[in-house]
């Protein structure tokens, strides 16, 4: 992101199926960066469980509700941006997922 924008490094986008999915997905990583010694800024105007934005310096967290992540589509505005291969270390090399 950092040669199209200057707030960023990262966009990392997700989805949960359900506004209860969302929430837990927030308060997880809520909690897993705050005992990372990470400091994150949550937009309140956002912090819904239709969409939750997390920005954490460098790297900025939009975790969405399947439908709004539909409505949004972060993943199309910032087409130009370079997608970086990132593998989930749980799945241990059985998947690889695409990250803006």
């Amino acid at each position: 992101m950092r040669r199209l924008v200057n707030f960023c490094d990262f966009f990392v986008i997700c989805s949960g199926n359900t506004e209860r999915q969302v929430k837990a997905i927030a308060d997880y990583m809520e909690d897993e960066v705050k005992n990372m010694g990470i400091q994150v800024t949550t937009a309140p105007s956002v912090k819904t469980n239709t969409w939750v934005i997390f920005d954490a310096g460098d790297v900025v967290v939009h975790i969405f509700q399947k439908q709004a992540r539909e409505f949004y589509n972060l993943e199309y505005l910032w087409q130009e941006a370079k997608r970086v291969k990132w593998e989930d270390a749980t799945l241990k090399g059985q998947e690889t997922k695409d990250k803006v």
